[in-house]
């Protein structure tokens, strides 16, 4: 299957990435082995803003059924994974927006497609350490403290370059 690269960072004009979205209605889906180069790409993009934390391919191979995607026109236009810690706490990851098709609502279909995951398989809380604290909060999360989250802390946040000085915002909803 020929690579479906992502547009961002300049290239396509805004005006240009309306046009794609106005072609073709987003599809939200799960991610399959063909999206994980392009998966890839707008997570690189983000890590090197120091926005997310890297992760490799081969991660991303592993952890594939975690990840949904936005299809615009045969290309991925974003990403996010739920991740899951315990019987009852999972989380948001890697959710990104390539560039050209910001503010089109993609973020939120991505996280509502992740809560709505959340809840079918019984899960009872999700998490989210972020810098766009107010988008989560429409969306229902609550500011918390991040020692609420002990399983993301000694589990990953450890391992983080920032651990010592995170400046990340934790958010929790509870799901019903």
């Amino acid at each position: 299957m020929p690579i479906k690269k992502p547009m961002s960072s300049g290239a396509a004009s805004h005006a240009g990435a309306t046009r794609a979205v106005g072609s073709a209605a987003p599809i939200v889906r799960p991610a399959a082995i063909d999206d994980v180069p392009y998966i890839h790409h707008l997570l690189e993009i983000y890590a090197a803003q120091g926005n997310l934390l890297p992760r490799t391919m081969s991660e991303l191979y592993q952890r594939l059924r975690d990840f949904f995607v936005i299809e615009v026109n045969g290309r991925v236009a974003a990403c996010g994974a739920l991740e899951i810690f315990t019987e009852y706490l999972g989380e948001v990851r890697s959710l990104v927006v390539d560039d050209a098709f910001k503010g089109q609502g993609f973020g939120r279909m991505l996280v509502e497609r992740i809560i709505e995951e959340a809840r079918l398989i019984g899960l009872r809380q999700l998490m989210a350490l972020t810098y766009a604290a107010p988008f989560f909060h429409k969306l229902g999360f609550k500011t918390v403290p991040k020692d609420t989250f002990p399983e993301k802390v000694w589990g990953i946040c450890v391992k983080c370059y920032k651990y010592n000085n995170c400046d990340e915002t934790a958010v929790l909803l509870e799901l019903k």
